[in-house]
């Protein structure tokens, strides 16, 4: 078998091609083209590719940051980078300018600007893409180069696709976690928003307006599988080894609505930790979950959560042992502050609105 350290080699850029597997390409660019000229004009307009042009272009290419490539298997002789798609796209358009239909002027200007022109590449070459993915995983998930969280679940679904395949879901997962340094729930989490998000995908994002792949908030869902009314109201378990067994489907469509969909330009709810705190409160009352759906504010439908008999009667008895205490102070008081009257005023005024509302709703006929 090779050695690894015999796998290092300069490699020229025209024998390397961007991978269009790359999980920092949104799920609808993946579907579409493959074109490698899309693929360096999305680099551009996504991945700050301009700015690193103008570090190789003027100091060179640092070979401490190799490439790693496995070989094209539809091409003899030349590589698919795995890692390193922004810094090989940098390098093709430091030599091929001509290879970009965006962003034009600025390239220019980083082409009048630079001469460093790096045509060979220090590349490590893999024999397998699933030999470069623990590398990946601690690196952009764990690591100091972080993706964002529709990049790493994306990611981590390749793995859980493509590794341990004869193992169950929690195994799976408990694998992975291992590899990449992190927790076995936030990878359960995080495997199984992407399958839902997936769903919500192949529904076409249920029509709501302005909504896609680029727009969807995928942390809204990992975090929600945090949340146990919310699991349960979705139907989703990740301490299952089928976690999406029993997905509610009209209820994920529901709660899309209420996160996405926009009336007078605010969504019914925040998916932050606030918002998703206020929604599993609701979600565990049938009472609250029922206003909720018939149009009441979030914030109305958590205080019908709450027992207010109980909050009522502790709140009258702290204002009465408030009151308590001031009687026994009025004979050391020197000097009555001067709207003493008008709160003593307004204590009797609220104390006769509680008890006249109180004999509304029982007829009665008590003294007060």
């Amino acid at each position: 078998m090779e050695k690894k350290e015999d796998k290092f080699r300069k490699i020229n850029y025209s024998k390397i091609k961007l991978d269009p597997e790359n999980p920092r390409l949104p799920g609808s660019f993946r579907k579409g083209s493959k074109n490698e000229r899309d693929l360096i004009n999305w680099m551009l307009l996504e991945a700050a590719t301009v700015e690193l042009m103008y570090a190789i272009g003027q100091n060179g290419y640092f070979v401490g940051e190799q490439l790693l490539v496995i070989e094209d298997e539809e091409k003899s002789g030349n590589y698919i980078v795995i890692e390193g798609n922004r810094r090989l796209t940098a390098v093709k358009l430091l030599n091929e300018p001509e290879l970009a239909t965006v962003k034009k002027a600025a390239i220019s200007e980083v082409i009048k600007n630079t001469d460093e022109r790096p045509q060979d590449i220090p590349c490590l070459i893999f024999d397998e893409k699933s030999e470069i993915l623990k590398y990946l995983g601690f690196r952009h998930i764990t690591g100091i180069k972080s993706w964002k969280l529709l990049q790493k679940a994306s990611y981590l679904n390749d793995v859980y696709h493509n590794e341990f395949d004869d193992k169950n879901f929690l195994t799976k997962c408990r694998d992975i976690a291992k590899n990449i340094g992190s927790s076995s729930n936030y990878v359960r989490r995080l495997i199984t928003a992407f399958k839902i998000f997936k769903k919500v995908e192949d529904e076409g994002f249920y029509s709501i307006s302005g909504l896609d792949d680029t727009k969807f908030h995928l942390n809204y869902l990992v975090d929600a599988l945090n949340k146990k009314n919310i699991k349960n109201f979705i139907g989703v378990n990740i301490n299952s080894n089928k976690p999406l067994e029993e997905l509610n489907q009209d209820n994920l469509k529901e709660l899309i609505f209420w996160w996405f969909e926009k009336t007078e330009g605010v969504p019914r709810i925040i998916g932050d930790s606030k918002g998703l705190k206020k929604l599993d409160l609701i979600l565990g009352s049938e009472k609250a979950k029922e206003a909720f759906r018939d149009g009441k504010s979030i914030d109305d439908a958590v205080e019908l959560t709450k027992d207010i008999d109980s909050i009522f009667r502790t709140e009258i008895i702290k204002s009465l042992e408030r009151l308590e205490s001031a009687d026994k102070l009025t004979h050391k008081v020197e000097d009555f502050y001067s709207n003493l009257y008008e709160d003593l005023k307004m204590i009797r005024k609220l104390a006769l609105k509680i008890k006249e509302y109180k004999d509304q709703i029982e007829d009665s006929e008590d003294e007060f």
